[in-house]
């Protein structure tokens, strides 16, 4: 790629919501010489993200509703394991919700990748939460999983409503379509999940945690579905995202924050590793996408040194401090680290390896669980 003039840095970046943080998107806006189809389509999604934005941080999304040509959950055989309902909607270009639905839970693949791996995605989030939580459903209660596809023209992002998944085809050019990547659609499901138990108000500390609590399950979901255990996990969220025009890897590293990405043209990956880095600023909602990187680290860490299968120690501390109640909206890092730390000594002992490891995790990161 061709190298140019600096983006301003992400401190000065424009907030937005979505997958995407608002700087990445700035970037490709900006690189007109580069990318003609690519900075056009991020400029569209930038807009469109804002009103997202503003809903988002002040907490808030509509309550789960169904529309009513989407009623109707089969019913469940005495004794059977719940199962997901699905419902997929194409939104043909179009950034109007839900848009036609096309296909329904039990329903054949439909030839329309995008349709198709948004269904097996939203299989695989349940199937977690579920088999390994007991969760039935991102409200906890089998509201459906409702998604859709094929939203706007080339949108260059994917997020949760309050209501569904929505999912942007990409560019072609710096983003492949949204569905093509798990952790992208448990990360975003996961943002359901926080909505309807600890309600972490999308701003500073307390966005940042959101966010991180989005990536921690997005990335569980792809290790549960794939069977990978910690140490053989990328740990990335957004893999195969970015075309092969961009040099990086993914969105964002968990256990390596601040080196998802290096590119002439996006830049480099900003997100810190430690809270002496902790970034302060007014955009991003106080740096959510970006400070999330610290307690990510202190998770990947705490789940390499524990080993075995993550979602069976170091993701079910984060699930019983997510649930449990002990969380305040606008609770910061230090509290986290620290409810984190009792969930682990709450559920596999005070002396546990599981208890040395979460508090090994933070102390890393530059934060002190006790």
């Amino acid at each position: 790629m061709t190298r140019m003039p600096p983006a301003p840095h992400p401190r000065d970046a424009g907030p937005r919501t979505g997958i995407v943080p608002p700087w990445l998107l700035l970037r490709v806006a900006q690189a007109t010489d580069q990318f003609d189809v690519a900075a056009e389509a991020a400029r569209r999604s930038l807009r469109h993200d804002v009103p997202m934005r503003e809903l988002r941080v002040e907490g808030g999304h509509p309550p789960f509703a169904v529309p009513p040509e989407h009623e109707g959950r089969p019913s469940l055989r005495p004794g059977a394991e719940p199962e997901p309902d699905r419902r997929i909607s194409d939104a043909g270009g179009a950034q109007t919700l839900p848009g036609r639905l096309v296909r329904r839970e039990g329903e054949p693949d439909t030839g329309d990748e995008a349709v198709d791996q948004a269904y097996d995605g939203l299989g695989e989030t349940y199937r977690l939460f579920q088999r390994v939580y007991g969760r039935d459903a991102i409200d906890g209660a089998g509201a459906p999983l409702e998604a859709t596809v094929h939203f706007g023209d080339r949108y260059d992002n994917a997020f949760w409503d309050g209501e569904r998944m929505v999912f942007g085809d990409g560019d072609g050019e710096v983003f492949r379509g949204f569905t093509q990547s798990l952790s992208v659609i448990g990360h975003e499901l996961a943002h359901g999940v926080t909505e309807a138990t600890a309600r972490l108000r999308y701003r500073d500390q307390s966005g940042a945690l959101n966010e991180h609590v989005s990536d921690v399950f997005g990335a569980l979901v792809e290790q549960y579905a794939m069977g990978q255990d910690a140490g053989a996990a990328s740990w990335l969220i957004g893999e195969g995202i970015f075309t092969e025009l961009v040099q990086g890897r993914a969105l964002r590293s968990m256990l390596e924050p601040g080196t998802a990405y290096d590119d002439d043209v996006l830049g480099r990956d900003p997100q810190p590793s430690h809270f002496r880095d902790y970034i302060h600023t007014r955009d991003d909602n106080g740096g959510v996408h970006l400070n999330s990187g610290i307690p990510n680290r202190a998770f990947a860490l705490a789940a390499v040194e524990l080993g075995g299968f993550a979602w069976e120690h170091a993701g079910r501390v984060w699930y019983d401090t997510l649930t449990d109640g002990v969380l305040g909206p606008d609770d910061g890092f230090e509290v986290f680290a620290a409810a984190t730390h009792a969930a682990a000594r709450a559920r596999f002992g005070v002396a546990s390896r599981e208890s040395r490891a979460v508090a090994s995790g933070w102390r890393a990161v530059g934060l002190d669980p006790d």
